[in-house]
């Protein structure tokens, strides 16, 4: 009899761990590559505003083009839902 409700038990953990498995990976992150590009793109558009130097207006314009592609990717998150 005790091997049994030690048997019943387990399993009850087991179905428990199970069910968490189940809903982290439901909550997990869909779209991790947009992720990681939205992190890399914000980290490169925090180096460029404390660059030393201007580059003839080229890094104002990277810092643009990183605001443009920020949006974007945060749309294509939204559009997702």
């Amino acid at each position: 009899m005790h091997m049994t409700r030690r048997s019943t038990l387990t399993a009850a953990g087991a179905a428990g761990l199970a069910l968490v498995a189940g809903i982290s990976a439901a909550h997990a992150e869909p779209h991790p590559e947009i992720r990681a590009a939205i992190n890399a793109l914000e980290k490169a558009k925090f180096d460029l505003e404390h660059a030393a130097h201007d580059f003839g207006g080229h890094r104002v314009e990277a810092i643009g083009a990183i605001d443009r592609a920020l949006e974007q990717l945060r749309l294509a998150l939204k559009y997702d839902r």
